[in-house]
């Protein structure tokens, strides 16, 4: 795409909204919400996080929306053209959601490469009659565990890297076809039946001997459990899981419609993003209980828990398999929204056409990403290799999610709340007048300028050692 052709864009409000809710819900629901709220000690993170969803992304999220609608523009030329000013310092913050992007990718299209290897053995029956000691055997073999004297060229070291090349060149295929035909089309298929599926999961994890305990589990809030870094990590979700301060929201509120009311889409996108998380935590914490697993065991929750599920239920392999396959498309609805990001600044910047951008991005994120792919496992091929202290694969999690999310959520209230000029934001809100919401756009301004950076700059201090709560 070309900076002279007519920009592509959503079809309609609600195709909009479906899009940027398919951004939110991936595998920050189904995957990461439970596995950090086990580690976060269960109530209590769930507690923090809803606090922060509501008093720090909801705000940052309009204000993105904003941004992006009133520039038309990717996450780099929105600023230069709010600012009037094509060497704006404030740029930056497009650059850092890029690298942020990047950031995800190179260990998101590792784990949405399980997912699909999971959906692969699922049609292939490997989940027949599974145990708990099976599925903790077969999630080992996924990731590579063991392959550290292995030989690069091994099937224990390739086949992560096999699964994580398959799905960037799926997410590049559906990139390179545009906004329209390409993105929304894609979403608007994944999301509904998703649900559906979750739900049958609820139900049957609820049915399980020992569910009471996965529930008071989720439920139970005990603050003693709570450390600076347990809200920091909560702060991260709710960036993680809305995408925020990655430029994905600028970039989707730029193909926004004028009619879309952009102070109320944010907080319908947060409350079914919530709802999509509950569930994945009902559909996890019930089956972790009932069949003696670990709830802080990490990154591999939902690939263990979800196969015992299945097996306790009539055709469960058939149900396994739409699940994983489903929940490959939820992954691949957050990989879209994340890989748009770079693709459309390179293809505006560069004056090159969207399938070019996307497959330069998709290259950039593959061969990076096997440093992910290789050490996820600490037995894996690189799980001995770390930097700052930790490895590739959790190194690229903790710089995304609790350094450069925050950092450019930070400045994008800060931008909206102070840079912006009032009557520009006012004016998108309103829906250049049609609507009348002064009240709230005067609510949120304030938010965006005495609320949402204080608490962001705090709570990121505090976790660093700057100042104490």
């Amino acid at each position: 795409m070309s900076t002279g052709s007519k920009r592509d864009g959503f079809s309609s409000t609600l195709a909009a909204l479906m899009v940027a809710l398919g951004s939110a819900v991936g595998l920050g629901n189904i995957w990461k919400f439970p596995y950090m709220t086990g580690t976060g000690g269960g109530g209590a993170f769930l507690v923090i996080y809803l606090f922060f969803v509501f008093c720090v992304a909801v705000p940052i999220m309009i204000s993105e929306f904003v941004i992006g609608r009133r520039s038309r523009l990717n996450a780099v030329g929105a600023f230069r053209r709010l600012t009037g000013n094509p060497r704006t310092p404030w740029s930056g913050i497009g650059f850092l959601g890029a690298a942020s992007s990047y950031l995800i990718m190179f260990f998101y299209s590792c784990v949405a490469g399980w997912v699909y290897c999971y959906t692969y053995k699922a049609a292939t029956g490997a989940f027949a009659d599974i145990t708990k000691e099976g599925a903790e055997a077969l999630f080992s073999a996924t990731i590579g565990a063991g392959g550290a004297e292995a030989s690069f060229f091994s099937s224990t070291v390739l086949a992560p890297i096999f699964w994580q090349v398959f799905v960037l060149a799926v997410v590049g295929t559906i990139i390179s076809l545009g906004v329209a035909k390409g993105i929304e089309m894609a979403i608007k298929v994944m999301m509904p039946a998703l649900f559906v599926l979750l739900i049958a999961c609820v139900i049957r994890a609820l049915t399980l001997p020992g569910a009471a305990d996965g529930l008071y589990f989720l439920f139970h809030v005990d603050f003693k459990q709570v450390t600076p870094a347990v809200v920091l990590a909560a702060m991260g979700l709710a960036f993680f899981k809305l995408s925020l301060g990655m430029g994905t929201m600028i970039t989707y509120g730029s193909y926004f419609t004028d009619d879309a009311d952009l102070s109320l889409s944010p907080l319908k996108i947060a409350v079914a993003d919530i709802c999509i998380s509950m569930l994945a935590g009902l559909a996890v914490f019930p089956t972790v209980f009932s069949f003696g697993v670990e709830p802080g065991a990490g990154p591999g929750l939902l690939f263990i828990t979800i196969p015992l599920v299945f097996s306790q239920m009539p055709f469960g392999q058939v149900l396994l398999f739409a699940f994983f396959l489903l929940t490959a498309f939820a992954a691949n609805g957050a990989m879209l929204s994340l890989v748009e990001v770079p693709t459309i600044w390179m293809a505006e910047e560069f004056n090159i056409s969207r399938r070019r951008s996307a497959l330069i991005n998709c290259v950039i994120i593959g061969a990076v990403g096997i440093l992910a792919a290789c050490s996820a496992d600490g037995t894996g091929y690189l799980g001995a290799g770390t930097l700052f202290g930790k490895g590739f694969f959790d190194l690229f999690d903790y710089l995304s999610s609790n350094v450069t999310m925050p950092i450019g959520g930070l400045c994008i209230a800060i931008f909206t709340g102070y840079v912006m000029r009032r009557a520009d934001l006012f004016d998108e809100l309103s829906n250049h007048g049609t609507l009348r919401n002064d009240g709230r756009a005067a609510f949120i301004r304030v938010l965006l300028r005495y609320v949402t950076p204080v608490l962001v700059l705090v709570i990121f201090l505090n976790a660093l050692g700057g100042i104490k709560l």
